[in-house]
């Protein structure tokens, strides 16, 4: 089982405590493109061709964000659903 993988079975067992720096590493790996907040802001934007996530950094992210994010990359087609 490759590293990813194994991330994903466990966010999807627990998305309680997941820190961004995952996430982004995830979206990143499945081809979204990251906007950096300007002005101040604390939400990330990412792309995939015409899907919008905003995300914000925060430590620990909360579980709604998680979820959304693995439900999106499941709609998307880039992760089995389980």
């Amino acid at each position: 089982m490759s590293r990813r993988n194994k991330i994903l079975e466990k966010l999807k067992n627990n998305p309680n405590n997941v820190r961004f720096e995952t996430i982004q590493d995830l979206l990143l790996h499945f081809g979204f493109k990251e906007r950096q907040p300007s002005g101040g802001s604390s939400h990330y934007t990412y792309t995939f061709k015409s899907t919008i996530i905003t995300i914000p950094k925060h430590k620990p992210l909360k579980k709604v964000y998680v979820s959304r994010v693995l439900e999106l990359l499941e709609e998307l087609g880039l992760i089995n659903k389980e």
